[in-house]
């Protein structure tokens, strides 16, 4: 003979004890549940009978828990309590739909995030997380579904799949342009300005001014005064403000040059040897919002391009 493992009775007794204990009413509980009073009265009793102990005193026209009914009353609303917010939390993460983003605050901050309302307009149900940090994540451990990250093609190896490349230019504020007592009309007037210095993150060595000096054969070149970062959206921020010039990335800075809070005073770019690259976890791969927001990256990467 099997034996269950919990000896309990059926939950639709214990509800009906818990709205006549709340109420002291089989006629009140029975108006709660739908039921009639009757059927109330009959799974009280069942229960009474599985316990062998009386749960109600039977009073002309009221009822009082029992010593016995009390002490399962106690219980009961605990339980029961625990299993609808259980219930509700199983519910909410079974209609959540979530897509995880790992990528680096600049890519965030400058590219993706001002796009993102084109998403998430068509797909309000969808919650898209970004994580935005130049650790990098692992994608199948760390529950990340989507990393956009900085890598040489060799980087990326065969898992990667290109979303753009990237120039590098300087770019200003307009107003920093316009200054007539420090013009910036040749790479040369850079001695003139505060050059604005990314100290750390993937490929900041590639985003230096040293490389782009050395392009444009002015290695020697020594600016006015210089400002370290350690975050690239930062630095972009200082040079929208009109303290420095910076090296910028295109197209990570289209949309700022088109606002005209930034302007490239010189034309003279160097193309960066890294892209950015899309990586997706094995995990994510069954999950139909994550194929339909990795459609809208890739048509938004094209039309950046």
């Amino acid at each position: 003979m099997r034996h269950r493992h919990y000896d309990l009775p059926p939950l639709d007794q214990l509800e009906a004890f818990d709205a006549a204990a709340r109420h002291l009413s089989f006629t009140r509980a029975a108006d709660e549940l739908a039921l009639t009073q009757s059927a109330v009265s009959r799974q009280v009793a069942a229960l009474e009978d599985f316990y062998g102990v009386l749960l109600f005193q039977r009073l002309h026209r009221a009822l009082r828990l029992s010593d016995e009914g009390a002490l399962l009353q106690r219980t009961v609303v605990e339980v029961l309590q625990r299993l609808h917010q259980t219930s509700e939390q199983l519910r909410g993460e079974a209609r959540l739909k979530t897509v995880v983003v790992s990528t680096t605050a600049g890519f965030a901050g400058l590219w993706l995030i001002p796009r993102l309302a084109g998403f998430t307009a068509s797909r309000a149900d969808v919650d898209v997380r970004i994580s935005a940090t130049y650790s990098v994540a692992n994608l199948e451990r760390d529950g990340v579904d989507v990393a956009i990250r900085y890598h040489t093609q060799e980087g990326a190896a065969a898992e990667g799949v290109r979303l753009f490349g990237e120039v590098v230019l300087p770019v200003c504020s307009p107003r920093l342009r316009r200054d007539g007592a420090r013009p910036l009309k040749q790479p040369e007037d850079l001695r003139q300005h505060c050059l604005l210095h990314l100290d750390s993150g993937p490929g900041s060595q590639l985003l230096e001014w040293p490389p782009w000096l050395r392009a444009m054969k002015l290695e020697d070149l020594k600016p006015a005064s210089v400002l370290h970062f350690s975050m690239y959206d930062q630095l972009i921020q200082a040079a929208v403000a009109g303290q420095g010039v910076a090296l910028g990335r295109l197209p990570l800075l289209n949309e700022l040059i088109a606002q005209r809070k930034l302007v490239a005073p010189f034309k003279k770019s160097v193309v960066s040897p890294r892209s950015y690259y899309l990586f997706q976890s094995d995990a994510s791969r069954k999950k139909p919002e994550v194929r339909e927001f990795l459609s809208w990256l890739i048509a938004e990467a094209d039309a950046a391009c």
